[in-house]
């Protein structure tokens, strides 16, 4: 009789899984399903640094390497106290000060190395703008371009005023919503969709008029994505090594997350790539485009992009975030949790932290308490090296 019972209850377990997953193939979110495979099984509540194994990649090929410098007096100077206890807290894996394009400090945690690849997450923005940079310098995209000439099905009451500098600069108008945590949203659906292109034109709308308001969307990075893969008849991955993998001498590959095989790059987040590699952006815009005597990008563009386009958001400029801390113009790339390629020109100082935690926000400001941390205990550790 128990074994009657034990049986009944296993098949209508069963019979209700089924009904679920054919629930959700049904209302069009069978991409759940990636997700809670994916995520949960490893611990994990939301995406993560090392999940590239569970997504078709394609490379980003290097080519001949160009190594950092060193500093003389690489590694003698060690991490503050603070440092380190934040290291621990945050679950750092890679912390890099670059000082006149030298690495004073490398330090690495929980098991990571030179070339452990890790996730960038939303540093990938920046990194598409520079593809979008490039675009732009050689004549194949212009900022005041509309956006349909390049993405035509692009749907909503303003989509035809919708501009290349909008989706730039985070004021689209979309009606995308960002949120991480939430499986039933268009932030997850995107990372987990095995279609990127069609949720975008079945989805996404341009519903409040463009280029008036700051609104963070991950949308806005994957039109852009979109409108440089439709300009240049290249994949995000090949137009990355072709114009700064090589030529800026990457240290290794990285990997740039598909929706699926063979398909189209997430615009908005997920290349991995190791510490070393990601500094060679900040490099390159503190130098204002300008690599070992070579303008990959234009002086006037790198400028445009770390200068606030709406007064409204002083903050953010095309895809960077900016700050005014310590009295200093700072421009950084940014990671949900807490990746960080901080750049601050006038000390010709470089500030890389890979990990897989970030901090509150502080109140009354649009950065969080780790990035003030690092940039503090930077200048300690730069100043205990005698080159302040």
């Amino acid at each position: 009789m128990k074994m009657k019972l034990l049986k009944k209850i296993i098949l209508l377990f069963i019979a209700a899984i089924a009904v679920l997953i054919l629930g959700l193939k049904i209302s069009g979110y069978d991409y759940i399903l990636k997700a809670a495979r994916v995520i949960y099984p490893q611990g994990h509540i939301t995406a993560f640094i090392d999940d590239s194994r569970f997504f078709p990649m394609r490379k980003i090929e290097n080519g001949k390497i160009w190594e950092w410098p060193e500093h003389k007096k690489y590694n003698q100077i060690k991490p503050t106290e603070r440092l380190e206890k934040e290291h621990e807290k945050m679950k750092t894996v890679a912390f890099l000060i670059i000082k006149n394009d030298s690495i004073l400090s490398e330090n690495y945690y929980r098991g990571y190395h030179k070339d452990s690849l890790s996730n960038s997450f939303s540093m990938a923005k920046s990194m598409t703008e520079a593809l979008l940079g490039k675009a732009v310098k050689e004549g194949i995209v212009k900022m005041d371009d509309k956006v349909k000439k390049y993405i035509p099905g692009l749907k909503g009451k303003y989509a035809d005023q919708l501009t290349v500098a909008d989706v730039a600069t985070m004021s689209s108008g979309s009606n995308w919503v960002e949120d991480y945590y939430n499986p039933l949203k268009i932030t997850t659906e995107a990372y987990f969709t095995d279609d990127i292109n069609k949720m975008m034109l079945d989805k996404v709308r341009i519903d409040e008029k463009p280029g008036q308001k700051f609104n963070y969307l991950s949308g806005d990075t994957q039109l852009m994505g979109m409108i440089i893969t439709a300009a240049t008849g290249k994949t995000l991955s090949e137009y990355m090594s072709e114009n700064f993998w090589k030529p800026m001498g990457a240290r290794k590959y990285a990997l740039w997350s598909l929706d699926k095989p063979e398909g189209m790059e997430k615009a908005f987040c997920c290349i991995h790539s190791n510490a070393r590699d990601f500094a060679r952006f900040g490099k390159l815009f503190e130098h204002y485009g300008n690599w070992n005597g070579e303008q990959i990008l234009d002086t006037a563009y790198i400028k445009k992009s770390l200068t606030p386009r709406l007064e409204s958001t002083p903050y953010y400029g095309y895809s960077w975030w900016l700050s005014d801390y310590k009295g200093k113009n700072i421009a950084y790339m940014r990671g949900v949790l807490g990746q960080y390629v901080i750049i601050i020109p006038e000390d010709q100082l470089i500030i890389v932290r890979l990990g897989e935690k970030r901090g509150i926000s502080v109140p009354g400001e649009h950065h969080s308490k780790d990035f003030f941390l690092y940039i503090d205990e930077a200048y300690e550790m730069i100043k205990k090296a005698g080159e302040i």
